[in-house]
């Protein structure tokens, strides 16, 4: 299963919900197994700089290309490339991840 998390902060914090309102269009694209949309609850004592995270799981590189090439996708970006300052995305195979002792 690939898994895939984007992390988004906002050029101008007012922009926020707007941000989150153009990632919310990824989850009405059928190749995720789940894509979740939601804002940093900012738990962290170090940095907080992320506003909005993209989470998502994926069957496998198949269907992580087949999302990133429907059109919704496309829509996204185009409504949040210009109001997002910071973009970081990492995506990792569950098979190479190295699991918790015990579990």
């Amino acid at each position: 299963m690939i898994r895939h998390v984007v992390l988004f902060s906002a050029k101008d914090k007012t922009d926020i919900e707007r941000i989150i309102d153009g990632l919310s269009v990824l989850a009405r694209i059928p190749n995720a197994r789940r894509l979740e949309v939601a804002r940093n609850a900012r738990i962290d004592q170090i940095d907080n700089s992320v506003d909005v995270i993209v989470y998502g799981e994926f069957d496998d590189e198949a269907e992580f290309a087949a999302y990133k090439a429907h059109p919704l996708y496309e829509e996204s970006i185009r409504r949040v490339r210009p109001i997002r300052e910071l973009r970081i995305a990492a995506d990792y195979d569950t098979a190479g991840a190295v699991p918790k002792p015990g579990g």
